[in-house]
């Protein structure tokens, strides 16, 4: 488990702001360290949606296969970006807690945010998986990929799954991150990655970038082609 992980980052990165040209130059660099460090094998896990063009170099680098691990924020009513909970693909619900109280969400509210976000996993899992099967993790290593850490609750929800499908060796790896959300992953991640590290608050993961758009399904689905998923 990942009580006192590793934890690799590039110094001349650190601080730093717009240091990637884009996700596809993000996974780039990540695949440089993950080459160098001996990280050759398992399965690259992207989250969509942005975690995607930061895997797709990674995996190709690497020579692995790469797949998703479909999580996916509760956002709160009023506010398309921020969430107070996760859901994975296979059922997995983290809430917190401490923010609920702190916004006096009700019970009601909070319901009615999962059960939403469950139905968008289900419909980005057939999206994005079409009928194939979820590979079998049983002690295989994994490398699960997004485009930054700010809180990482959802990356937390996705290393849960991960270790729910009895995964052996989970390394996370991430271009930009806090390191706030950074130390909460190091006690769930074997090793953890993270090129660019910043502080001060808020942290927003857009600023290691100097090209940051939404990445849509649609391209998130091109993407993945090659796992013989449906159109969008």
């Amino acid at each position: 488990m990942g009580a006192g992980a590793v934890t690799r980052d590039l110094p001349e990165l650190r601080e730093k702001a717009g240091v990637f040209r884009d996700r596809r130059h993000a996974g780039e660099v990540l695949a440089g360290m993950l080459e160098s460090a001996g990280e050759g094998e398992g399965i690259v896990f992207a989250l969509p949606a942005g975690g995607v063009p930061v895997a797709v170099p990674v995996a190709e680098t690497l020579g692995l296969a790469l797949d998703v691990v479909v999580v996916s924020k509760v956002l709160l009513p009023w506010n398309t970006e921020a969430g107070y909970g996760a859901v994975a693909f296979d059922g997995t619900v983290r809430i917190n807690t401490d923010l609920v109280r702190r916004l006096d969400l009700s019970r009601r509210t909070v319901a009615e945010g999962v059960d939403e976000t469950r139905r968008k996993v289900e419909r980005r899992m057939r999206l994005f998986r079409g009928d194939r099967p979820f590979p079998d993790l049983t002690g295989r290593s994994v490398i699960v990929v997004d485009d930054g850490l700010a809180s990482g609750f959802t990356m937390l929800v996705a290393l849960e799954a991960m270790r729910g499908k009895k995964a052996g060796r989970i390394v996370v790896a991430v271009p930009t991150g806090h390191p706030g959300a950074i130390d909460r992953i190091c006690r769930e991640a074997d090793e953890l990655y993270c090129a660019n590290v910043r502080t001060g608050y808020p942290f927003a993961v857009a600023a290691a970038y100097r090209s940051w758009s939404d990445v849509t399904e649609a391209e998130v689905s091109a993407s993945l082609s090659f796992l013989g998923n449906p159109e969008p």
